[in-house]
């Protein structure tokens, strides 16, 4: 459901529109900015911004209207108000000195001072990268396990630069929930979709097909942190479990036990009795480095060349303050190697710092799933097809709730010429985190399983929805041109080879022959030869 808000703030649409002024789109259906046909990265509170001042350009909105519509209520910095709107003219070619767009009004607000046009979804839509039907998302089939999403906890410290702090706490919980094989818990990624929004929990739980939903907020000062939690059965309406914590900073590890145990006590009291299951792992010697290793996280999930980098700066920080922190080694590998695949390193210089992160990871926690999930992004470039999905098992069995790993556990099943194993495994990833900003990979995955099945149709199909997603996804227009060639759809395979060569220039064949990763010859030559058909030379 798009954010769209009245003049108090509160969400009352009930559909999407696109909000069209100079040369830019803004889609609240697929909560994307665009300038003709190329994308704009925007942050998810920025797109939010934008949102509401373009459906009340007809007015001046003040920042009591913005924090109650775009902050839910939440009080924040004047700094932090500034940063984001900064953002948001930057992001549509308008500056603080130029306000050609959004306009500060002295005393009073702002205001969106371009002409807009609107249109809901159920006009025509306009057309990105080719044809392309307008897919709607999969109904989430249920559950045997209680589902669980655990919600970005509120920063209350008044200081944006202490967000990383209480994001962190959350990702902690919600790791620690998913070694829990009595859950079934929601991927950071979709949970994180709604940090900052006003949504209600009923909603939240429709959306991710949850019953139960985690929320809490932490204040930081000094050497000291206050954190609260509360467990919500959104089904009742009622609050399970809640509980507020004030203890040193030193203590914060043991608070997140404490939580997680609380949590499993209030759903499955009689399984807690009988296991006393506690989910420890090795914490960092310092504080200093969990923050660190937080703030690289939060830069790997936008998974853009320069958060990249910034994120395998970060880790390297944190290995400096401690040399064994597994967490770290394994943002360290895994970025390197995402990096590698995204051509943004040299294989030659990426691939072995990766290797070497993902080793020492694993010998200093062998039961932490990114540091094995780093050795099996390695091991899918360096090591056999076995090695290489074993350790993606092994990642999987520490941690099954975890879609990332499943989707690139799903693609090499698929070089590997198991289709159906790789069908099942991608759509698992769709379900774990089914409001994941980075679902485009999931379904890129998805289509091709269904591509090394011969099912044309529907890896066209599935492709589609990765393009819809996000429209300068390379993978998908390379594997949707090769199902359009092995379809003999050659009005669809010469659009989309147009839309794979504009975003790979000067790709060829042979280019992809030396670089191509799939394992089995005979998937090896089919892929190939899709492409063949299509037009590549």
């Amino acid at each position: 459901m798009a954010l769209i808000f009245d003049r108090g703030g509160s969400i009352v649409s009930g559909g999407f529109v696109q909000f069209l002024f100079t040369d830019h789109t803004l889609d609240t259906g697929r909560r994307e900015l665009r300038r003709g046909d190329t994308a704009i990265p925007v942050q998810p509170l920025v797109f939010d911004l934008l949102t509401y001042l373009l459906q009340n350009h007809e007015r001046v909105v003040s920042k009591d209207d913005l924090l109650r519509a775009v902050w839910g209520g939440r009080i924040v910095a004047e700094s932090t108000l500034g940063t984001h709107i900064n953002a948001a003219r930057k992001a549509i070619g308008d500056s603080g000195e130029q306000q050609r767009l959004i306009r500060t009004i002295s005393r009073k607000g702002l205001r969106f001072v371009g002409e807009v046009r609107s249109r809901q979804e159920n006009d025509e839509p306009t057309q990105h990268g080719g044809s392309q039907s307008q897919l709607s998302r999969p109904a989430l089939p249920p559950t045997d396990r209680p589902g669980i999403a655990v919600l970005p906890f509120d920063n209350m410290s008044g200081d944006a630069e202490q967000e990383y702090f209480s994001d962190g706490i959350s990702e902690d919980l919600i790791a620690a929930l998913s070694k829990l094989r009595w859950f079934f818990v929601i991927a950071r990624n979709s949970s994180f979709s709604y940090k900052g929004k006003p949504v209600h929990l009923k909603q939240i739980s429709e959306d991710l097909g949850v019953g139960y939903v985690v929320e809490g907020s932490v204040r930081k000062a000094g050497e000291r942190v206050r954190i609260t939690a509360q467990l919500n059965d959104v089904t009742t309406g009622s609050h399970i479990w809640a509980q507020r914590y004030d203890r040193k900073l030193a203590d914060v590890f043991a608070v997140q036990d404490e939580i997680v145990d609380a949590i499993v006590a209030a759903i499955e009291p009689q399984l807690y009795v009988a296991e006393n299951f506690r989910t420890r792992r090795k914490p960092p010697q310092s504080l200093d480095a969990w923050g660190l290793v937080m703030r690289a996280m939060s830069h790997f999930w936008c998974m853009t060349k320069d958060d990249n980098l910034a994120a395998q700066q970060l880790a390297e920080q944190a290995i400096a303050v401690d040399p064994n922190y597994a967490q770290a080694l394994a943002i360290l590998g895994v970025s390197h190697i995402f990096g590698v695949q995204m051509g943004w390193e040299a294989a030659a210089t990426g691939t072995p710092i990766a290797g070497r992160a993902a080793l020492a990871a694993v010998r200093a926690d062998g039961e932490d799933p990114w540091a094995h999930f780093a050795l099996a992004m390695v091991y899918s470039y360096t090591a056999s097809l076995e090695d290489t999905l074993a350790e993606y098992e092994t990642t999987l069995r520490l941690n099954p709730h975890f879609p990332l790993a499943q989707a690139s556990y799903a693609l090499v099943l698929a070089w590997g010429g198991r289709g159906r194993e790789s069908a099942a495994a991608a759509n698992r990833a769709i379900q774990l985190s089914p409001r994941d900003p980075f679902s485009a990979i999931y379904y890129a995955v998805a289509g091709y399983a269904a591509y090394v099945q011969r099912d044309y149709g529907e890896a066209i199909r599935l492709l589609r929805e990765s393009i819809r997603q996000r429209n300068d996804f390379v993978a998908a227009y390379r594997v949707i041109t090769a199902a359009a060639g092995m379809a003999s759809d050659t009005d669809l395979a010469s659009s989309m080879l147009k839309e794979f060569q504009r975003l790979h220039p000067n790709v060829s064949l042979a280019w992809i022959q030396s670089w191509l990763p799939v394992r089995d010859p005979g998937e090896r030559e089919h892929f190939l030869e899709g492409l063949r058909r299509a037009g590549l030379e």
